[in-house]
């Protein structure tokens, strides 16, 4: 049986201080996982990205590999981007991919990879008209959001709740997400 592989793309929120958590439940789950980080996040998370590897079994990225390197991990099953900054999911909608995990999301849709994304942002910034249109073009493009009732819901700004986003509805979501392919 082939291997499922779960590209898991984590941003500078909160709550990728528990990422280390949900590679371990994707992992007991039967995923392969491969830990996808922004520039910001791998910074957070830099005395964890030994470990996080061998969690995981494979390197941890943050940047693109150089033109004609290697690839080093196994083509994904799925992706998820959680959790997705503002400037994640609004970079992703506009196309503007300066950064691994947004250039390997945007890549997915073209190449047909199931993508689900939860964003975690404070109530001010998910007001910004911006942010809107980015997930409607993220939906139109057959991206899956949990955003809102049934997956992250804002708080106000500067009373973030870490501990409780909602990883295990993400997870969730991958697997559905897979099904259905």
């Amino acid at each position: 049986m082939a291997s499922r592989v779960l590209y898991l793309l984590a941003c500078a929120a909160p709550p990728v201080l528990r990422v280390a958590d949900v590679v371990r439940d994707a992992r007991r789950a039967g995923w392969d996982v491969c830990l996808g980080l922004t520039p910001t996040a791998a910074h957070w998370l830099d005395g964890q990205l030994p470990s996080l590897e061998h969690r995981s079994g494979h390197p941890v990225r943050s940047r693109y590999k150089l033109p004609g390197g290697p690839d080093v991990w196994p083509p994904a099953t799925v992706a998820l981007v959680a959790p997705a900054t503002f400037n994640t999911v609004n970079q992703w909608a506009l196309g503007l991919t300066d950064k691994f995990v947004v250039g390997f999301a945007a890549e997915a849709i073209g190449k047909g990879i199931p993508l689900v994304t939860m964003p975690c942002v404070n109530a001010a910034y998910a007001r910004h008209p911006q942010f809107a249109r980015s997930l409607e073009v993220l939906r139109g493009a057959g991206v899956r959001v949990l955003y809102g009732e049934g997956g992250f819901v804002p708080n106000p700004p500067g009373q973030g709740r870490p501990g409780a986003f909602p990883w295990e509805l993400a997870l969730e979501a991958v697997n559905q997400a897979v099904a259905e392919t």
